[in-house]
C-alpha cells in the first residue's frame, strides 16, 4: 500500500479537524496515511510528505525551513513554503496587481508610519493562528505593540482595520490542485483594542466558521492569486487557502495560506475526497 506522510506538531498528533476525514478518504484510495511530527528527530521522511498542522513553527521558522529543505518529496514544495511563511509575500502580490489590504511592513530598524484609518491592525509578519495580532483605535497603543514585536525580533505589519468584516465576515476560498473546491465564512476575530498573545499555550484563536458561497468578485481575486502562485512555482499548488476581507472597493487579500492551513474539509461535501484525489495523483 502506498504511504503518505502527514506532517503535524506535537500538540496535534492526529492533525486538526480535517485530519480524520482526510485519512479516511486516503485509505479509500488505497493510500496509508501516517502522521509524523515535523521536529521529531527519529522520524523518517521517506514518502510523499504533505504539510498539514505544523502550527508551532512561527517562533522557530528557521528550524522549520531547515527541516522542510531536507524532505525529499514535500507538498507544498519547499520554495513555496519558504516564500509563504513570511507575510512579506503580500508586497510581491501587490506589485503583481492583486488587490491586497494596504500594508506597511516595519522592520525593527524603522519607525512606524500609520495609514489613514480609524483603527489599525498590527501583527507579526511571521505568525499563525492570530497570535501576536492586535486591533487598535489608539495610535499610541498600536505603536507600543509595534515596539513589542520589534523587541521580539519580528517585522511588524500595520494595516487599516476594515470594519465591514464585523458585519460581512471574512471569506476563505480553498483550492485543491489549483482548482476551486469550496469556501467558508470566518467571523470577526479581533475585539476592539484587543491583542492576542504572541507566545501562547494555545496554537490558534478559536474561530466561528460556516459554509459560504463566494461572490464572483471574490472568485476573481482568488483565481488571480492562484495563477500568481502557479506562475511562481511552475505548477499548481496541492492546496491553497485564500483569505479575503470586504472593502469598499471590493474584496481584498488579507492572507494567502499555502504552508499549513486548515482547509475546513467538514464544511463541504466531497472536499476530503477531492483533497485525497489530489494527494493520490502526486503519490
Amino acid at each position: 500500500m502506498t504511504a503518505v506522510l502527514l506532517a503535524t506538531c506535537r500538540e496535534l498528533p492526529s492533525g486538526d479537524e480535517d485530519g480524520e476525514l482526510l485519512t479516511a478518504a486516503l485509505r479509500r484510495r488505497g493510500i496509508e496515511p501516517r502522521w509524523q511530527v515535523w521536529d521529531d528527530p527519529t522520524a523518517r521522511w521517506d514518502a510523499l510528505t504533505v504539510i498539514r498542522s505544523t502550527w508551532d513553527y512561527p517562533p522557530r521558522r528557521g528550524e522549520f525551513l531547515r527541516w522542510a529543505a531536507t524532505v525529499p518529496a514535500l507538498e507544498n514544495p519547499y520554495p513555496l513554503i519558504a516564500w509563504n511563511s513570511d507575510k512579506v509575500y503580500l508586497a510581491e502580490l501587490t506589485a503583481q496587481g492583486v488587490a491586497v489590504v494596504p500594508t506597511e511592513f516595519v522592520p525593527p530598524t524603522e519607525e512606524v508610519r500609520f495609514p489613514d484609518a480609524r483603527e489599525w491592525v498590527v501583527k507579526p509578519s511571521v505568525g499563525a493562528g492570530s497570535r501576536g495580532v492586535g486591533r487598535f483605535a489608539d495610535r499610541t497603543a498600536a505603536a507600543e505593540h509595534v515596539r513589542a514585536l520589534h523587541d521580539a525580533g519580528r517585522i511588524a505589519m500595520v494595516q487599516p482595520y476594515l470594519d465591514d468584516v464585523d458585519t460581512v465576515g471574512e471569506t476563505a476560498l480553498i483550492y485543491l490542485d489549483g482548482r476551486f473546491s469550496h469556501a467558508v465564512e470566518k467571523g470577526p476575530m479581533l475585539a476592539p483594542d484587543g491583542v492576542h498573545a504572541l507566545e501562547d499555550e494555545d496554537l490558534f484563536v478559536a474561530e466561528r466558521i460556516t459554509a459560504r458561497a463566494p461572490t464572483d468578485a471574490e472568485r476573481a481575486v482568488a483565481d488571480q492569486v492562484v495563477r500568481a502562485i502557479t506562475s511562481r512555482a511552475g505548477t499548481a499548488p496541492l492546496y491553497a487557502r485564500i483569505d479575503l476581507l470586504p472593502a469598499p472597493e471590493g474584496p481584498v487579500l488579507v492572507e494567502l495560506e499555502i504552508t499549513e492551513p486548515s482547509l475546513f474539509l467538514p464544511f463541504a461535501d466531497e472536499a476530503a475526497e477531492r483533497f485525497a484525489a489530489a494527494i493520490a495523483a502526486r503519490a
